[in-house]
């Protein structure tokens, strides 16, 4: 049997692409490993796949002075020898880095064991983890043409995002029922990241009274960031993270409010779904939410509003904006290349693994 090992955490956007790629890759006769951190969410999501999951020890890379910084080259170098012990007692024919700093090691392992890599860099410009572990790697899949001049020519390939095949079998009625609404109000969906967003939070909760008037609400808020004040509100019903219903909520929405991550809006394209996007900001970040963000408003995907520049009445305007002029932004997502990407990596996968077998 041909066996593969998936590796990417931190954030679900460096793991449900893995999700996604999991029953195409059981279709193609693959036993599936997957390598993630001890406390990342990826522990929870793929163990309940029933897929053979193993820690290692992860430390960020920071571009920032941290007193972390000193302790957690350490937990990289233990991280590399665990995925050395690792790859060798499942001897997979090939990995599969959704990125996030728990690859780094494992992809680094791989290379010294001579095992053939595909990782996929989701967003504009390569992060720290993939720039590192871009030297090791066979394919290099990416989401947008802008990404291709920052990588090797000889290893970029255009793919897309991998789409979970569930997203596009939700259903609107089971939707509204889970959250309690009717079918004469429109729906609109926040999802701030699977670690919530604060700007986003305030921001929605704010104009909340407004918004009641003419919308229900969906506000998946993240990990402890309920607002207990707000149980029990009409038309608005709050989450800190959604799993197996999340279908059927983007099928019930009408627009939706989210971060900028490359994972997250590609989801958003794929449904079409019209959408405001308030990328995490330049302080915060590397930048690269706003990279990704700017490419969806010059495609006329998206309206985007700058984290820092969010104010009640701007966020008002643009969630009108959005709904009033929805058929025109679902017609511009449906002109979109960055179509389904699931077969053209299955494809990569299957070649480099190929190449190990021979």
């Amino acid at each position: 049997m041909k066996k593969i090992v998936l590796t990417g955490g931190g954030t679900a956007g460096h793991v449900t692409p893995n999700i996604a790629l999991i029953p195409k890759l059981k279709e193609k006769g693959y036993e599936i490993h997957y390598i993630g951190s001890y406390e990342g969410i990826e522990s929870n999501l793929i163990k309940d796949l029933n897929i053979p999951y193993y820690p290692i020890s992860s430390g960020k890379l920071r571009r920032y002075i941290d007193l972390k910084n000193l302790s957690d080259p350490f937990k990289v170098v233990r991280g590399l020898s665990q995925a050395r012990h690792l790859l060798k007692k499942i001897r997979p024919d090939v990995v599969f880095s959704k990125g996030g700093f728990v690859s780094v090691p494992v992809v680094l392992a791989a290379k010294s064991r001579k095992i053939p890599c595909v990782i996929h860099e989701s967003d504009m410009t390569p992060g720290l983890a993939n720039k590192i572990c871009i030297p090791c790697a066979k394919w290099v899949c990416t989401n947008f043409p802008e990404t291709l001049k920052h990588l090797p020519q000889e290893k970029a390939v255009l793919t897309g995002s991998p789409i979970r095949e569930e997203l596009f079998h939700g259903d609107k009625k089971r939707g509204l029922d889970f959250c309690g609404f009717t079918e004469n109000k429109p729906v609109i969906l926040i999802i701030g990241g699977s670690l919530g967003a604060a700007a986003i939070n305030d921001a929605v909760r704010n104009i909340l009274p407004v918004l009641l008037e003419k919308y229900q609400v969906i506000h998946l808020c993240g990990k402890d960031k309920l607002d207990q004040s707000l149980e029990g509100t009409k038309g608005y019903v709050q989450f800190e993270y959604i799993k197996e219903e999340l279908s059927d909520l983007m099928a019930a929405s009408d627009i939706m409010i989210s971060r900028a991550g490359a994972n997250a809006i590609c989801e958003i394209l794929a449904l079409r779904k019209p959408n405001i996007l308030i990328p995490l900001s330049a302080a915060a970040s590397r930048g690269d939410q706003i990279l990704n963000a700017a490419s969806f408003e010059n495609a006329g995907y998206s309206i985007v509003i700058q984290e820092e520049e969010v104010t009640d009445e701007k966020l008002l305007h643009a969630i009108e904006e959005a709904y009033t002029n929805r058929e025109s932004y679902e017609k511009a997502m449906k002109r979109s290349q960055l179509n389904n990407s699931i077969e053209k990596i299955i494809g990569l996968i299957e070649e480099a693994s190929g190449k190990a077998r021979k």
